[in-house]
Formats: C-alpha cells, sequence, structure tokens
C-alpha cells in the first residue's frame, strides 16, 4: 500500500505572536522572530501585561507589542501562550475557536476540566493544539529515545535554586511535571498507584516534593524535584533489560551501559557509549516542530492528551501530597 503524506495547511507562512513575555516568553519570541528572517513564519508581535516589558521585547525583536491579547485575535494564525497557567484556558479557547494554532507552556491548564475546555475547542475548529514539554526537545532526549525499550526503573533528581520569577503553581505543577510527561512517554503504560510527600520551605505552596510511581506493567519511578537547591540538578538515571541508562538535562548527555550478551564473563562484557547528539536549542526544536505542524497539518509531537496525562499525574501527586501535609500539620 503507498503511503500517504498529509496534505499542506493553506497557511504557508503563518503570522505569529507570543503572549506573555516574561522570563520565557521573550525566548519564544526570539525564537519566532530568528525563524521568520530565516523565512519560516511571518513574526506580527509580543504581548504582555506590561507595557514597559512588551515594548523593550518587540523592539529587540523587530515586531509589533499589545498589552491586550485580544487584539491579536485576528491577527495571526499560531501563537504561542507562555503567561501564568491560571490564564491559559480562557486565552487558548479564544484563539483556538477562531482557527488559531496554540502552543501552550507546561501545565496545560490548573485543572483537567480547562484541560478539556481547551481539547474540545481544538476539536471543533481543526486548530492545532500543542504543549509545551519542552525536555523532549533537549537533544539528548531526542539521542536517546530510540534506544528506550522497557524502562523497569527510575531515579529523577530535578533540582534548582529558588527562581526569580512569578511563582502561580508549586513545585510539581512547575518542576516535576517534566518528568512526570517523560516518564509516562518513555514507559507507555497506566499508572497503577502514586506515593508523594512535599512541603513549603519558603513560598506558601510546595517548594519540595518527592513522588512513587508504579505502573501497571511494573515499572517504577522515584522522582525528587526542589526549588530551593544550592545547585541546578537535572539528571535521569534508569534500568531496562540489558542496560543502564544515565541521562542529563542540564549538560545534554546522554549514555548506556550494557553487557554484551556472549561475554564470557560480566566484567568482560561491560560498555558504556555515550551518545552523539545533535546540540540544537530545545525551544527552537520545540516551535519548529509547532510551526512545521501548523504549515504540513501535521499531528503536534506533545499532545493536548498528552499535555492533559501529565496534568492528570501531577494533581495525583499533589492529592497525595496534601494527605501527607495534613498529618504534617504545614
Amino acid at each position: 500500500m503507498e503511503e500517504t503524506q498529509n496534505p499542506k495547511s493553506e497557511v504557508q507562512n503563518p503570522k505569529t505572536a507570543v503572549i506573555g513575555v516574561g522570563s520565557l516568553g521573550q525566548h519564544h519570541a526570539r525564537n519566532y522572530a530568528e525563524l521568520a528572517k530565516e523565512g519560516i513564519g511571518e513574526f506580527v508581535g509580543v504581548c504582555d501585561v506590561s507595557e514597559e516589558n512588551a515594548r523593550n521585547i518587540a523592539e529587540k525583536n523587530g515586531c509589533d507589542y499589545f498589552t491586550d491579547w485580544r487584539e491579536l485575535l485576528d491577527k495571526v494564525d499560531a501563537i504561542s501562550i507562555v503567561t501564568p497557567t491560571e490564564t491559559h484556558c480562557g486565552i487558548a479557547c479564544a484563539f483556538l475557536e477562531k482557527g488559531v494554532n496554540v502552543l501552550v507552556e507546561k501545565p496545560i491548564a490548573m485543572t483537567l476540566a480547562e484541560a478539556d475546555k481547551m481539547i474540545a475547542a481544538a476539536e471543533r475548529s481543526g486548530a492545532k493544539l500543542m504543549v509545551g514539554h519542552l525536555e523532549r526537545f533537549n537533544p539528548a532526549m531526542v539521542a536517546l529515545r530510540p534506544h528506550v525499550n522497557n524502562p523497569l526503573y527510575f531515579e529523577i533528581h530535578r533540582v534548582s535554586p529558588f527562581p526569580n520569577r512569578s511563582l502561580d503553581v508549586d513545585v510539581v505543577l512547575d518542576v516535576m511535571i517534566h518528568d512526570l510527561d517523560a516518564i509516562q512517554w518513555l514507559v507507555e503504560s497506566e499508572v497503577s498507584e502514586i506515593r508523594a510527600v512535599g512541603i513549603p520551605v519558603i513560598s506558601d505552596k510546595v517548594d519540595a516534593a518527592n513522588a512513587r510511581i508504579e505502573f501497571a506493567n511494573g515499572a517504577v519511578a522515584n522522582i525528587t524535584a526542589s526549588r530551593i537547591g544550592t545547585e541546578k540538578i537535572r539528571k535521569t538515571r534508569f534500568y531496562q533489560t540489558n542496560s543502564y541508562v544515565v541521562l542529563d538535562y542540564g549538560t545534554k548527555f546522554a549514555s548506556l551501559t550494557s553487557l554484551a550478551p556472549n561475554a564470557l564473563h560480566p566484567l568482560l562484557g561491560i560498555s558504556s557509549n555515550r551518545l552523539e547528539i545533535a546540540d540544537i536549542e530545545p525551544l527552537r526544536a520545540e516551535i519548529s516542530a509547532f510551526l512545521d505542524c501548523v504549515i504540513n497539518d501535521k499531528t503536534p509531537p506533545i499532545t493536548a492528551d498528552d499535555g492533559r496525562r501529565a496534568l492528570k499525574l501531577a494533581l495525583g501527586v499533589l492529592e497525595k501530597i496534601e494527605a501527607h501535609r495534613s498529618r504534617l500539620n504545614v
């Protein structure tokens, strides 16, 4: 049977914009502007509640600026939403209903009901809805993914100093959700049990947490996430049949240590292979993939259902944390 290709979209040179140009959104803007200079899309403008911030980022990227996102509804074909999580649903649905394609930063929304509303809006209009789980585009993960085969046990640490930015969510939705998405993507099995603890330390939300996730196929993941560390750690280690994997998102390092099947003795057959990576900026890869979906009418590599699944697991972790905090009285 002859393979069929998706037809190209009617939008071959999408007009793009970024809503929310704070610490992360400004980098969305930079990448859209750079891609536009290369002939991929037309970067219309940026929007931010701070007029000064919007103006500054617009000047850096040679585009218009806005302080009300509604002004962009009839001006664009595709947008990034990089605003506080509580605003994702309202903004995304307004654009999706108009048929505008949306890349929304993680987490997709505050609640599953909001995520469902966004998914329904996208389905009604046919617009693309992609979720920005950035670590899937990390060069180390890109190099590693083809070698993943039945992961059995994960040890994951994601630690960073207290961030100098607005914190609208706790450490689970802010930081741990990266790894909650990744393990579900790699394991490809339903979650069967969640155990978790977490405490507020500096803010009034959970700042440090640990979760144990068990899957129906027997795989287990232990995840520690903290935003009050003295150093930045983004490391994942996991074991799978016949190999041990190390993944460091921060240094873009991935390696597999394995035993040669015909080795006369285990110590003689162990070999470690550092994977070669293509060192592209993860955010540029993510936005390029999003625009490729828009132009060539493809399914996003990280769908809204993927985003909802990660959110569901994160909320499950938070539920367990709250139950434990009530016992700690903190």
